[in-house]
């Protein structure tokens, strides 16, 4: 499969060119996801991209009852794809947006970031069209976010801690919200009155993994074990799914099978990456049932 090929056979329903036609009020479905998997080319290639928004879009209907035609999968990222996703959104709706792919950050020179780095997820043609940063993803699908309406992202790409500039970030080893809003205080990072949740691959300052380290085929290390868990386990709140991923990352890298060993010499004896939570509004995190 190459980059620009979309899976047909997985998408169960029209273009988002023709949903944005619509008109308001015509929609009925009450659950949304946006799945992306980039695969890139020569020395960019990630081989496990495709893979992940397979798994991601069958743990979506068979555990928490997605229709197939309301999961939209793409191998490419455009804006109106993501604006599709949060259109006309209506109480009660619960959407997804999951990214795999290349994330990047460069230096903030808007002064609305708290590290002074834009975290950005990368298109298949970003290397001539540009990234999409973090202050962009904010705009298109966490400021339309009506009161009683839920979006997660989960994305599995390098410095993507805070790639949708979410305004608290769950620090686990002091297990306590941490302040992410902006600086300057001039910058909108909130929503409409909704609730975003996102669930990293890693921390602003580390790189994600793809991997075949977990089975025979390539996936990122966040979605495998997002998925592995969510099946293995139900009603799991949001705190006890990030320790069940922080859990099995430790395993891995403590174990003596040869691609842990060769995982921990590349990254110097630790496989530097640390799953985190980020949030629009702070929460208890071991009592709120992780529902999608």
């Amino acid at each position: 499969m190459i980059s620009r090929k979309k899976p047909e056979s997985l998408n169960k329903m029209p273009s988002p060119s023709e949903i944005r036609r619509s008109s308001p009020g015509t929609r009925t479905a009450t659950k949304r996801a946006l799945l992306i998997g980039v695969t890139y080319k020569k020395k960019y290639m990630l081989k496990g991209t495709v893979n992940d928004v397979k798994s991601m879009r069958e743990l979506l209907i068979k555990n928490f009852g997605f229709k197939e035609e309301n999961i939209q999968v793409l191998t490419d990222l455009q804006m109106n794809t993501m604006e599709w996703l949060v259109k006309d959104c209506q109480a009660g709706d619960s959407l997804v947006f999951y990214f795999s792919g290349h994330g990047l950050r460069k230096p903030d020179f808007e002064g609305d970031e708290r590290d002074g780095f834009d975290k950005n997820i990368c298109p298949v043609d970003f290397l001539t069209e540009g990234m999409i940063s973090d202050s962009e993803i904010n705009s298109l699908i966490v400021w339309p976010l009506k009161k009683d309406v839920t979006l997660h992202a989960i994305v599995d790409a390098s410095h993507s801690g805070t790639v949708l500039d979410l305004e608290h970030v769950y620090n686990r080893e002091q297990k306590r919200w941490e302040d992410n809003s902006p600086p300057s205080g001039n910058a909108r990072k909130h929503t409409d009155g909704g609730l975003a949740i996102s669930i990293s691959a890693c921390q602003d300052h580390e790189i994600a993994v793809d991997t075949s380290a977990f089975t025979k085929t390539m996936n990122g290390a966040l979605t495998y074990l997002l998925v592995y868990i969510l099946k293995k386990h139900r009603g799991l709140t949001y705190g006890d799914l990030l320790d069940l991923i922080h859990e099995e990352l430790s395993k891995f890298n403590e174990g003596g099978c040869l691609p842990a060993k060769f995982l921990r010499k590349i990254f110097k004896n630790q496989l530097l990456q640390t799953p985190q939570i980020s949030s629009s509004k702070p929460f208890d995190v071991y009592k709120k049932h992780f529902l999608l």
